[in-house]
């Protein structure tokens, strides 16, 4: 497959252009030739010289992230943005990355890959930023309690710590919101969307003032583990159209 059919067929797959006024992530392909062929796609959450390396040993084409290595422009190609596009370059190696359209897609999206994981139904979008959302919400099969969700979450890739909980909403939990990765901010809208939950990958300190005001239980999965579901859905996306694939799995432990 030619590398531009590959990068045209992520960016429609996923809405890529919707997202280019609300994202710091320069998304698409970050680092690559104007032409080239694909034959093997590596799939990592993080592109960095780890990841990349291990990519390039497994004779990957192309890397696919969802973190990059361009946030807001590159101004100086120096220290480790420099290693990283080095270690690309040498080994002929292109990088996609797809960040907030990964989050939030309905259907290979890091947060319905967690909705999937806890079995939640009932589904609608979630997490508004400006035009578009990053998450989702919807209905538990049967009222939960807390204990069930964390020992849920605790099973996910690169979960080590365990999960943290915030417990301010019901003994019971029916309606749970999902943005992961760093989504303490959407506690209100969580509340306001009757959610007796927020699932979310890590938090600040006034995450615990919010919730405890808005009745509402956060789970604090680890910003890694909430965000390997949209990578490894990507890399079945890849299998059908034909490509070997390679995953990565690297876990931050945070």
């Amino acid at each position: 497959m030619e590398l531009r059919t590959f990068v045209d067929r992520l960016d429609d797959r996923l809405e890529t252009d919707a997202y280019a006024d609300v994202d710091a992530s320069a998304n698409g392909l970050q680092v690559g030739p104007e032409a080239g062929s694909v034959e093997h796609v590596a799939f990592a959450v993080d592109a960095a010289t780890a990841t990349i390396d291990e990519a390039a040993a497994a004779g990957a084409d192309v890397l696919v992230t969802h973190h990059g290595i361009s946030w807001g422009g590159i101004d100086h190609v120096t220290g480790r943005t420099y290693d990283r596009i080095a270690a690309l370059v040498d080994a002929d190696l292109a990088l996609y990355v797809s960040h907030l359209p990964l989050d939030g897609h309905p259907e290979v999206g890091n947060a319905v890959g967690v909705a999937d994981a806890i079995g939640l139904a009932n589904r609608e979008p979630f997490g508004t930023l400006g035009p578009v959302t990053v998450g989702t919400c919807g209905e538990t099969r049967e009222p939960l309690p807390p204990e069930t969700i964390r020992d849920r979450l605790d099973g996910f890739e690169g979960s080590t710590d365990g999960t943290r909980v915030l417990k301010f909403g019901p003994d019971r939990i029916e309606r749970v919101a999902v943005v992961t990765g760093s989504g303490a901010d959407w506690v209100h809208e969580a509340a306001d969307a009757g959610a007796d939950a927020l699932v979310t990958g890590e938090g600040k300190q006034q995450v615990y003032h919010d919730a405890r005001e808005a009745g509402v239980t956060v789970f604090l999965g680890g910003h890694y583990a909430t965000e390997t579901f949209g990578v490894r859905s990507l890399q079945s996306l890849a299998e059908e159209w034909g490509l070997e694939t390679t995953y990565v799995s690297h876990p931050t432990g945070l």
